[in-house]
């Protein structure tokens, strides 16, 4: 099967012939249609997040159909249209999963980064992480799969919020950004300074105001959302929030925070983090999905141009999202 490879840390990925993947207990196997390219794909191959399990095939924002069960799986069949997310696997009996959260589960793995990606004709999956799938093109339902899901997760935690700022305007926002909307929401957008395509694209989706990530919006706002990476942006956000709101960094990786001023943080505003997804986040928003319904702005991408995908990622010039074609 065809496949691109991540070798070593800070390297191009490679084209290969693999060997077709056979699935082991509990597992299936995925025959790929469509893989979202993501920003945590970049942090994984530039090395931020560490000890990737090398060499390794990066996605995991896999949209395909099961072609084959291994040993011990129930509840799917071949033929089966499935997705699966960055959270692969959870051990099911720690205190994190027997609450809920194995997002947080000691021994979780992740999809692309220790285990295997999208990035390829064919992959296995833990059958527990295959997620059942709305109708619809493969490609505009790939991105649903990770900033879909990171995305409806932030914005739960950011709570009952009628004025939403969304800090970097990317693939996650701009699906966000149509639910906020649906749900009756103020959704103010802030992008890099001086970036007016993305800011135009912000307000052809119905957000109240729109901006750069140096200015302050025209009213307080309830809650705000990171999907910036950058950690100048939390002092700011808690500047632009009104006391008791919530400043909300969806993120896996971040750059430092600046020190703040405990002004900034007082009469009970809330800072927090969000840890990649649960499967139960991933099947709530696959369901809202269509009842919005919530459409993706993609650009379908070969697979073999994965690489200069992740380019242009890094770049910043992506209205959207960018869709690996597979199958």
């Amino acid at each position: 099967m065809r496949a691109l490879i991540l070798e070593a840390i800070g390297e191009p990925l490679r084209a290969r012939e693999l060997p077709l993947p056979e699935p082991g207990p509990g597992q299936v196997r995925i025959a790929v249609r469509a893989c979202g390219v993501c920003r945590t794909d970049l942090h994984v191959r530039d090395g931020d997040l560490p000890d990737p399990a090398l060499p390794l095939v990066l996605g995991h924002q896999i949209v395909g159909e099961v072609d084959a069960l291994g040993p011990g799986v129930e509840g799917l069949a071949v033929g089966d249209r499935v997705g699966v997310p960055w959270l692969g696997r959870a051990c099911g009996r720690c205190r994190a999963c027997l609450r809920g959260r194995e997002n947080l589960c000691p021994d979780a793995r992740f999809t692309g980064y220790q285990l295997p990606g999208g990035y390829a004709e064919a992959t296995v999956a833990d059958a527990a992480a295959c997620l059942p799938l709305p109708e619809g093109d493969p490609i505009e339902l790939a991105p649903l799969l990770c900033a879909g899901v990171i995305g409806w997760r932030a914005l739960t935690l950011a709570g009952e919020s009628e004025r939403l700022g969304i800090y970097g305007f990317g693939q996650a926002a701009h699906l966000l950004t149509q639910v906020a909307r649906w749900q009756g929401r103020e959704v103010f957008a802030f992008t890099r300074p001086a970036d007016r395509r993305t800011q135009a694209f912000a307000r052809e989706l119905g957000c109240a105001w729109v901006g750069g990530s140096d200015e302050r919006p025209p009213v307080e706002l309830d809650a705000a959302i990171l999907f910036a990476p950058a950690g100048e942006l939390v002092p700011r956000a808690l500047a632009a929030v009104a006391p008791g709101g919530t400043v909300v960094c969806a993120e896996i990786h971040m750059s430092d925070i600046p020190s703040f001023p405990y002004e900034l943080l007082w009469q009970e505003r809330v800072l927090r983090s969000v840890a990649n997804l649960t499967w139960a986040d991933a099947q709530a928003f696959l369901a809202l999905a269509p009842r919005v319904p919530v459409r993706a702005r993609v650009r379908a991408v070969p697979l073999e141009h994965a690489e200069e995908a992740l380019r242009e990622l890094a770049a910043g010039s992506v209205e959207g999202a960018l869709v690996l074609q597979v199958g």
